[in-house]
C-alpha cells in the first residue's frame, strides 16, 4: 500500500494546488482530498486525486484513514471571512473548530506521522504601522474568525503535548493565485477586484484604503509548505509564511489597475478589520526554504489570465445572516 497524502480543502487555492505540486514532485505518495465544495470547485482537483466529498464538521472519518497509509495530513479546509464571521458565528465555529477537532482525533487515532495546519495572521490581532508580526509575539485575535483559528491552534498544541501528536502551524498570508475562489464576495480581496473587473463592475475598497498588507503568490509558497511535513527542523514549529512586501490596499489597487486597465473604484464604508497586518517572514526562509519569487505585479498577470478563461460563475451571496446587527450596507440583500 503506497503512503497517502491527506488534504483537506482539496478544492480551494491552496489544497488544489498543493495536491498538484505533490503530484507533480512526489510521485511515490497517493493524494487522498477532502472538500464539502462550499468554498471551492471540483474543477480545481486532479483527476488523480483520490476524492472524497465530506462535510469535516459532522462526517466520520474511519474509513478515509483505516483503507489508507496517511503519512502526513495538511488541514487547509477553512472558510477564510474574518469580516463577515461576527454575523456568522455558529457557521465559523462549526466550520472551523469542529472540523480540526475531527481531524485532530483522527490523526491521533491512525498515528499519522505530522498533522500541518494552516492557521491566519489574522490570530495576532491589531498590528502597528511598518512594524511586523513575529511567531513569538501573543496572540489576540479581535474576531471570531480569527479566535477560531487561534482555538485550532492551541488544540492542536494540547494534542501534542497529551498524545504526541506531531505538529506543525503555518500562518499564510493573503495568498493568491491560479484556482483562487474569485466569486465570494466576502474575502479574497484580490479575487474580488477580478470578478468585478469581469462583470462590468466598479472596484471597491473599505474604508480610506490605508489599511497595509502583503501578498503571497501560491506557487512560491508549495514547496515550503511540502517542508513543513518533512522537515525535522519544523516539527512543532508555528511558522509565519510569505508576505515579504507589504503595500497598502490603495498600493495594491494600483498594481492591479496595471494588469486589468484602468477601473472606476468606489469606497465604502469601513468594516471591522485590522489595520496594519505585516507578517515577519525569516522563519520561513530559515527553516522551510521560503523564496519570494514572483511580485505582486507578474502573480497578478498570471493570475488574471487564468480568471479571464473561467465560467463565468455566480457570486456567492448569503442568503440568511446569522445576526443583521450593524450588518455592512453593501452585504445587506
Amino acid at each position: 500500500m503506497n503512503e497517502c497524502i491527506l488534504i483537506t480543502g482539496v478544492a480551494g487555492l491552496l489544497g488544489s494546488r498543493m495536491a498538484d505540486w505533490i503530484l507533480e514532485n512526489k510521485p511515490e505518495y497517493t493524494v487522498i482530498g477532502i472538500d464539502n465544495l462550499f468554498g471551492g470547485y471540483i474543477e480545481n482537483v486532479s483527476e488523480d486525486v483520490k476524492f472524497f466529498k465530506r462535510e469535516l464538521s459532522t462526517c466520520s472519518l474511519d474509513d478515509i484513514f483505516s483503507e489508507n497509509k496517511i503519512k502526513y495530513v495538511f488541514h487547509f479546509a477553512a472558510y477564510a471571512a474574518e469580516g463577515l464571521s461576527p454575523f456568522m458565528r455558529r457557521f465559523n465555529w462549526s466550520n472551523n473548530v469542529m472540523s480540526t477537532a475531527n481531524i485532530i482525533n483522527a490523526c491521533i487515532k491512525y498515528k499519522v506521522d505530522r498533522l500541518i495546519y494552516t492557521s491566519s495572521m489574522s490570530v495576532y490581532g491589531p498590528g502597528i504601522p511598518n512594524e511586523r508580526f513575529t511567531e513569538d509575539l501573543q496572540p489576540n485575535p479581535q474576531d471570531p474568525y480569527a479566535i477560531s483559528k487561534y482555538a485550532c491552534e492551541m488544540d492542536i498544541q494540547s494534542a501534542g503535548k497529551t498524545h504526541d501528536l506531531d505538529w506543525c502551524i503555518i500562518r499564510p498570508h493573503n495568498v493568491y493565485g491560479v484556482k483562487q475562489n474569485i466569486w465570494d464576495k466576502y474575502r479574497n480581496v484580490l479575487g474580488i477586484w477580478m470578478y468585478q473587473k469581469l462583470n462590468d463592475k466598479h472596484l471597491t475598497i473599505y474604508g480610506d484604503g490605508n489599511q497595509t498588507r502583503a501578498f503571497s503568490y501560491i506557487d512560491d509558497c508549495l514547496e515550503p509548505m511540502w517542508n513543513t511535513a518533512v522537515l525535522n527542523e519544523a516539527s512543532k514549529q508555528i511558522i509565519n509564511v510569505g508576505g515579504i512586501v507589504p503595500y497598502s490596499i490603495n498600493d495594491a489597487m494600483e498594481v492591479m489597475q496595471k494588469v486589468i486597465g484602468q477601473t472606476p473604484v468606489d469606497y465604502l464604508e469601513p468594516r471591522y478589520e485590522i489595520k496594519h497586518a505585516i507578517p515577519s517572514f525569516q522563519k520561513s526562509i530559515d527553516l522551510l526554504g521560503y523564496k519570494e519569487k514572483t511580485n505582486l505585479e507578474a502573480g497578478l498577470r498570471e493570475m488574471w489570465q487564468w480568471a479571464k478563461t473561467q465560467p463565468n460563475r455566480r457570486q456567492y451571496i448569503w442568503e440568511n445572516y446569522e445576526i443583521t446587527d450593524k450588518l455592512y450596507s453593501y452585504w445587506k440583500k
